[in-house]
């Protein structure tokens, strides 16, 4: 019997329900979500409170075993129907850990006095959402050999990282730092080294889908840190131009992946087949993604300080130019994302975006030239950039872009 005419079932009613090509993103996974939500604003707030190059470090470091517990989900949703059956409960105690996981994020390094050890409960939670997502793919996997095959050479990956991060919660300073990063090896190259031939991915549309929607939410997450890096300030005119500008940058990195490349991406996938398609998806959103949520994380905590900044006439006058560490996160978080679309549409149609990756270096260029600029000019510098590259873009390639948003997806 194939994967998709299996079930496991309890006599009457499937506990577990497979995904068609057809599927869409159930509801319970946008509730999930939410916990997502909360925890990048944790990561942002985390790098916020210590804005050094170790707090940026580490910062990234819980946002990459963030993403890795909300990917494997997205690997779940797209080979059980996540709303059905015990799938539906799992997904809920893998959102109570995983705003447990949230929670802690602040004491995922020093703990602080009182209470439980953050490092150890950071750890234990991680666990807690590996092993349920590992729980569902194994009574998924007992009609389907191959992908029991692939979650046994998956398992050791899981088991590694939360390992080293055990020991970890042991240790402080650099040692600590190292031992993270490590177990964020562990997890990324192990999944990698354990190859993708018993990976299935039953729905194109939804997995694309998935990934927009977790973008939808990283940028949404850059407007809250408007509105926080505002509200204990009283409204004033520079307070509303740069918050206009963050929304302006938010929305050019909007556009930059929903008016086309997402597009091309789900029909590129939805034409792949088997092996080459797991391996696609891979490449495409498991890995390439992660970067893209990164850099507008980064963004996201380069605007909450620039409208701290701008907003705080009792310390700072118009005329002051921004920190060069705020500046660096706010112009490489853009450079960032733009890298990570010109990576993925090399992945995904194996064409070089010229523009993109030249946008990139200039903003990296320009980061010196942009510090000695007052904080609100650097800001409207960069949203300039940012509106040249999408005009340029738009007019440069209108023809492709037409049929491309038009034409009918091919069934």
């Amino acid at each position: 019997m194939s994967w998709h005419d299996a079930s496991v079932n309890d006599g009457r009613h499937p506990r577990i329900q497979s995904v068609s090509e057809e599927a869409r993103v159930t509801p319970i996974e946008l509730f999930c979500d939410l916990v997502f939500v909360f925890s990048l604003t944790q990561v942002t707030a985390l790098m916020a409170g210590d804005l050094t190059g170790r707090g940026l470090t580490r910062g990234m470091l819980v946002l990459a075993l963030l993403w890795w517990c909300w990917v494997g989900y997205a690997w779940l949703g797209n080979v059980v129907r996540a709303d059905e059956g015990i799938a539906r409960a799992a997904m809920f105690g893998a959102m109570a850990a995983m705003f447990v996981l949230a929670l802690s994020v602040p004491e995922a390094f020093d703990d602080r006095s009182g209470g439980l050890s953050g490092p150890m409960v950071f750890a234990f939670a991680y666990l807690a959402v590996r092993l349920l997502h590992l729980g569902i793919f194994w009574l998924a996997s007992g009609g389907d050999p191959g992908l029991r095959r692939q979650l046994l050479r998956f398992m050791p990956s899981v088991l590694g990282s939360t390992a080293l991060l055990v020991v970890a919660s042991q240790l402080h300073g650099g040692w600590q730092t190292l031992t993270w990063v490590t177990a964020v090896v562990a997890d990324y190259v192990g999944t990698m080294l354990s190859g993708a031939s018993g990976w299935r991915l039953n729905s194109a549309s939804h997995f694309a889908e998935r990934h927009g929607l977790i973008l939808i939410v990283a940028l949404g997450e850059s407007i809250v840190a408007i509105g926080v890096g505002v509200g204990a300030l009283p409204i004033s005119g520079p307070i509303i131009v740069a918050s206009v500008l963050g929304l302006t940058i938010a929305a050019c990195l909007w556009w930059a992946y929903f008016d086309v490349v997402t597009l091309m991406g789900e029909r590129v996938l939805r034409r792949s087949e088997g092996e080459e398609r797991a391996r696609l998806a891979g490449d495409a959103y498991t890995y390439l993604h992660m970067p893209m949520v990164a850099g507008i994380v980064l963004v996201a905590l380069g605007l909450k300080k620039v409208i701290e900044f701008v907003g705080d006439g009792a310390h700072h006058e118009l005329s002051d130019a921004l920190a060069w560490l705020p500046l660096a996160t706010l112009y490489g978080g853009a450079a960032l994302y733009l890298l990570s679309l010109a990576a993925f549409k090399r992945r995904i149609l194996r064409t070089l975006s010229v523009g993109r990756t030249a946008v990139a270096v200039l903003l990296l260029a320009l980061i010196p030239a942009a510090a000695q600029l007052p904080a609100l000019a650097a800001l409207g510098l960069l949203a300039a950039v940012l509106i040249g590259l999408i005009v340029f873009e738009a007019l440069r390639f209108s023809e492709t872009r037409e049929r491309v948003r038009h034409e009918e997806m091919s069934r």
